[in-house]
């Protein structure tokens, strides 16, 4: 089950929503878009480990969208809700020195605007939850009952990280270059205090016509961008990005443990989004690379958003 944490952020979701459909009429704000992004490692690599999984959902609120950002800061919201699992690459008996398992669950109100220069920035915060709070542990293992494979074993929830509680900041700054009409480069750079400290820079190239005149957010596990006010024009972008952060501390691999973080922590993705005339599917990999002293190379992660109208 979910336990009172879950239980409680989705309460708080419900909550911070009820203001926002209030105040629409008034501030002249609506619902603008919608979207849910499944990231997992059995649809990349088939193993469970590390970043095991994660779920990231986000609603757009915000004046009649035009196809680009407002300059306002506050005219565009994002309320964003996350979970995520990590877990150490043997679920049964985790090696020494492997990295502990943790739940974690974050609701957060972010803002999309554009500066008179042209650079986009996306700037908001997080109230993120690590532990057995959050009822990760019992979801995953009443998942993989059904499934009917093996599940955190006593052991490895012993060791999992204990609550705790972690406001977050992020701020990204990216600029958009048009290569031609359907092929756009747009390097960025983030920072990010709180749960994890970093600071980041990379790349996304689309090639393609579709996401031209969307509003993506950033997933923060792989880095890809989750449509979620979409653009209805049919056809086929692909997409390839990469970025490399410095970390100076995380939450998930905490030093008093003994756990020394990786000078750098690299991205590589890659994915396709299709959109017809009524339905839409985005599929992308991953490469993360290690993020600790000691993890036994990288890992391939697969990210899904879909919505199939018949």
């Amino acid at each position: 089950m979910l336990g009172r944490i879950a239980a409680s952020f989705l309460l708080m979701t419900a909550i911070a929503t009820a203001p926002l459909a209030e105040t629409s009429a008034h501030a002249g704000r609506e619902r603008l878009g919608y979207g849910v992004l499944f990231v997992n490692d059995t649809i990349g690599d088939g193993k469970d480990r590390w970043r095991s999984g994660s779920v990231m959902s986000s609603r757009i609120f915000g004046p009649q969208w035009t196809g680009a950002l407002p300059q306002g800061a506050g005219d565009i919201l994002e309320l964003r809700f996350q979970g995520e699992v990590i877990s150490p690459d043997n679920l049964i008996t985790p090696a020494p020195g492997d990295r502990p398992y943790a739940g974690s669950l974050s609701l957060g109100l972010h803002t999309h605007f554009a500066t008179r220069g042209g650079a986009e920035v996306s700037l908001g915060g997080d109230l993120v939850a690590i532990g057995p709070q959050t009822g990760l542990d019992d979801f995953q293992g009443a998942v993989h009952d059904v499934l009917g494979i093996k599940k955190p074993s006593p052991l490895t929830l012993g060791a999992q990280i204990p609550n705790s509680f972690h406001p977050s900041a992020t701020v990204e700054v990216a600029r958009d270059f048009g290569l031609s009409s359907r092929t756009h480069l747009r390097p960025f750079m983030e920072v990010r205090g709180g749960v994890e400290t970093y600071a980041r820079v990379g790349f996304d190239l689309v090639i393609g016509s579709v996401g031209q005149g969307a509003l993506l957010t950033r997933d923060p596990v792989t880095g890809h961008r989750m449509r979620v006010v979409r653009n209805k024009a049919p056809g086929l972008s692909w997409v390839v990005g990469a970025d490399v952060a410095k970390v100076w501390e995380s939450a998930y691999l905490p030093q008093a443990r003994g756990y020394t973080l990786t000078q750098n922590r690299a991205r590589a993705r890659l994915g396709l989004h299709w959109q017809g005339e009524e339905s839409m599917v985005f599929y992308g990999l991953t490469w993360l690379g290690e993020e600790f002293v000691g993890q036994r190379g990288g890992q391939l992660v697969g990210a899904l958003q879909f919505s199939l109208r018949f």
